[in-house]
């Protein structure tokens, strides 16, 4: 163990269990910043792509968020990351990124900000290459020596070399004799590609060998390679190292002279460019990656190692010259200029740790402050603290707009006392050269959520503002929103004021009505959010209520809500005798109307299965022919049992999509129904002032079911329910008493019996009848009330304006009326908060 350790400059935790690889990390100037320093791109097998600029404030910083400048997920495991100029036309640095079954070439760019930490990094796609094989490794250089441009070679699971010329795909060709893929790099001085084999031999191609051998679009035997055309790809050099390598890189002093080093797993390796060996190293440790680098000594290069102890290793040639502790082992090294710290070691673990240090002392990283020449004017500072006092104290001690009910939104404005430094005037009309400007702050607050808030800006002509108009699409509660704007001369004369307007408008997310103090208010619309309209209107002269919407069923629930919020309030004020009465005829033809679109759906539905069935049965039997055919030792003809196979199968689809269809609209035909069925109860028990055991014998019978099904529908089981209450309670004699009903409930033919015995259910309430669970005729009540078959009574010429005003307003609406009575209190519309 050394006892020296590596200085920590910066380092960050990446993500949660991640993976990464020696492949994942790459240093360079990836944005083309005018400064050229690094960036530390850093890609993860769970497909984060992340890029890092440290900035430390002091020695051994953890990263902070302005740190990273961009983090995106891209799905794909990403197996390297590389910087290069890789896209056509332009000598910029792109980055490429290599999936299993992809490659993608991005742009990195930056947008500055107006504070502080403000710049925004985003990538931009400027191409991508579908692998037709799955990807191992990847290296890039200029192929062939041409100029301004890097080429790309990726590797290949199976041992294909794809070479890419940028946007298109070149060629690909397979190594021969290969078993497993190993490290790949480029030689530029020599134009080859070096790689280590699974017999453990260092093995050189020619970059021209390469691209005029035998295509390897498809993979061909060994005697089809002989006859076919093209040449075969033989290798420059082999050199064999007894051991399977780890990676290889390739470091050039110039043009004359380059060195290819290979780490092993026992020994490290330094070739020349022929394959010959120049010297290597045993190695006491077992290495994870490994750095060669140009040495400040000319003709002398210095290579990082890593190792499975956590040690760093600097040699010089074959010569250890450092030793340091990592806090984690290293599966990638990089050396870059961060921050205009020259030579700072990146590290990354498969785990995530990522670590930037350096060897040897701290470095200087003071910088002097920059001097303020300007001097601080401590009387004008006074005045302002002063004016800002004075506006929290009127703000806080005053009542202000904020405390009257009807006000929800408050405005102030303050004007500098200050021209603005550099004049805001635009398109003025003054002779003078420069027209100054001063600037105005507004500050709006709402004491309520509001919507769609409108900001208008008026000041006297000739004065100008340079902007007169702002929109706020949300305001929050309680949130000051401070807008800027500054204000001109803008004619060639003096204004007669030098105040100005500041008007807001604005729309509260509200569909009820708080009270009002106008006494004419007497009428009230609500609007679903399912489309439908409901209308509430009051009469100015009488205690009486219309209520009217294009759709019968959608009465039900303004109708209930009504009534009981006349309830709740004449019992807080204390009256007792307070009653609710419907005068009218029961609307029933409206109510039916809905019962027969009920029953009508349930009729499709039983026709929509039973054709279902049928084709399911005639499936079964055309595949019973086929599996027959199939399994016969001879074969014979289908007979086109495969078409009327195919057809029939394309009708059971279609007849099930109708199936559930109609079972959708048969659950929202059941809903309106029910809603339907309440109101009409609702409006028997105020007509014939049920009580609240009466009205639950209604209920159970018009509402015996939660859920309507083929098997047992509403329409028989209502009508077995008031049937029996006709013949027990509601019968005119002991002879229908007498009477059995059926046990048994199908489906009726239609909907005739039903209806005749609602309707005849209603005839005999209005003429007496009165609803209990005793069969004792005496019992029941002989009180008639009129209407039972009456037509709407007429209104008041009042109302009569009333109603032909909210009829222009919704045309087509149904109508029902409620009446209430012994209430001496302001008119009820305002009771609806």
């Amino acid at each position: 163990m050394s006892l020296f350790k590596a200085r920590d400059w910066w380092s960050a935790v990446l993500g949660e269990k991640e993976e990464f690889d020696q492949g994942c990390l790459c240093v360079a100037d990836v944005d083309n910043s005018c400064t050229g320093e690094d960036k530390i791109v850093v890609g993860s097998y769970t497909g984060y792509l992340r890029i890092f600029s440290p900035h430390p404030v002091k020695v051994g910083d953890r990263a902070q968020a302005e740190d990273l400048l961009l983090e995106v997920h891209l799905r794909d495991p990403i197996l390297q990351v590389e910087v290069g100029k890789f896209v056509s036309g332009t000598e910029l640095l792109h980055l490429a990124v290599l999936h299993a079954r992809k490659l993608c070439v991005y742009s990195v760019s930056g947008t500055v900000g107006n504070v502080e930490h403000g710049n925004q990094y985003q990538i931009k796609l400027m191409y991508e290459h579908n692998l037709q094989r799955i990807a191992c490794n990847m290296t890039y250089g200029s192929f062939g020596g041409v100029k301004g441009r890097d080429l790309i070679c990726i590797q290949s699971m199976d041992g294909m070399l794809m070479l890419f010329e940028q946007e298109s795909y070149a060629f690909g060709r397979f190594l021969p004799g290969f078993l497993l893929p190993g490290p790949l790099t480029y030689s530029s001085r020599t134009d080859s590609f070096i790689t280590v084999s699974s017999c453990r031999h260092v093995e050189s191609y020619k970059y021209q060998v390469l691209a005029f051998a035998t295509d390897a679009d498809k993979r061909e035997d060994t005697e089809q390679q002989k006859l076919g055309a093209g040449k075969r790809l033989v290798v420059d050099w082999t050199l064999n190292i007894g051991e399977q390598a780890l990676d290889i890189c390739i470091v050039s002093f110039n043009q004359l002279a380059s060195s290819v080093f290979v780490l092993g797993e026992r020994n490290f390796f330094c070739l020349k460019d022929n394959g010959q060996i120049r010297f290597m190293k045993k190695l006491d440790f077992s290495p994870s990656c490994f750095l060669p680098y140009c040495s400040a000594s000319e003709g002398v290069v210095n290579t990082l190692i890593g190792n499975h102890s956590n040690m760093l290793h600097v040699y010089q040639d074959v010569t250890l010259k450092w030793a340091t502790q990592l806090p984690h082992v290293p599966v990638a090294v990089k050396v870059g200029c961060l921050q205009g710290l020259k030579g700072v070691i990146v590290t990354l673990s498969d785990n995530g740790h990522l670590q930037c240090s350096y060897l040897g002392t701290d470095p200087s990283l003071f910088q002097a402050p920059k001097v303020d020449s300007r001097e601080i004017n401590y009387e004008e500072l006074d005045v302002e603290m002063k004016e800002l006092q004075k506006i929290i104290r009127d703000v806080n001690t005053s009542p202000g707009p904020l405390a009257e009910k009807e006000d929800f939104l408050s405005i102030f404005a303050t004007v500098s006392s200050t021209l603005d430094s550099v004049s805001q005037a635009a398109s003025h009309e003054v002779g003078a050269e420069a027209v100054p400007s001063v600037t105005v702050k507004v500050m709006i607050r709402s004491r309520l959520a509001l919507q769609k808030t409108k900001l208008s800006i008026y000041v006297e002509s000739p004065l100008a503002a340079t902007r007169d108009h702002f929109i706020f699409d949300f305001l929050e509660p309680e949130i000051l929103k401070t807008i800027s704007l500054s204000v001109f001369l803008k004619g060639n004369y003096l204004p007669s004021e030098l105040e100005g307007t500041a008007m807001a408008s604005y729309s509260m997310p509200t569909g009820f009505a708080n009270q009002s103090d106008d006494d004419q208010v007497n009428m009230l619309g609500f609007r679903f959010i399912t489309g439908s309209q409901v209308t509430v209107l009051a009469s100015k002269t009488s205690q009486r209520y219309r209520i009217q919407s294009e759709q019968f069923e959608d009465l039900w629930l303004i109708t209930k809500e009504l009534t009981l919020r006349l309830q709740e309030h004449f019992e807080k004020q204390g009256v007792k005798d307070f009653t609710c009465s419907f005068s009218g005829c029961i609307p029933l033809q409206e109510y039916f109307e809905l019962i027969d679109q009920h029953f009508e759906l349930r009729l499709n539905g039983e026709k929509v299965e039973e054709l279902l069935s049928e084709r399911a049965i005639q499936f079964r039997a055309i595949e019973r022919r086929l599996l027959s055919r199939f399994k016969d030792k001879t074969p014979a003809p289908l007979q086109h049992l495969d078409t009327l196979l195919d057809g029939t199968y394309k009708q059971v689809i279609a007849l099930a999509d109708a199936a559930e269809e109609n079972h959708s609209n048969l659950l929202q035909s059941f809903a309106r129904l029910k809603s339907a069925t309440h109101l009409v109860i609702m409006l028997i028990g105020l007509w014939q002032k049920l009580s609240a055991d009466q009205t639950a014998i209604l209920e159970a019978a018009f509402l015996p079911l939660q859920q309507d099904s083929q098997e047992l529908g509403w329409e028989e089981t209502v009508d077995a329910a008031v049937a029996h209450l006709l013949k027990t309670c509601l019968s005119k004699s002991s002879k229908e008493q007498a009477l059995n009903l059926t046990s048994q409930l199908t489906i009726p033919r239609d909907t005739s019996r039903l209806k005749k015995h609602i309707t005849l259910l209603c005839d005999r309430l209005a003429k007496g009848g009165r609803l209990c669970l005793s069969t004792d005729a005496a019992a029941q009540q002989t009180i008639v009330m009129p209407g039972g078959c009456a037509t709407i009574p007429e209104l008041d010429p009042e109302e009569r304006t009333t109603e032909q005003d909210s009829s222009n307003m919704f045309p087509n609406q149904r109508h029902l009326a409620t009446q209430t009575l012994k209430s001496e209190t302001s008119p009820p519309a305002t009771f609806l908060e």
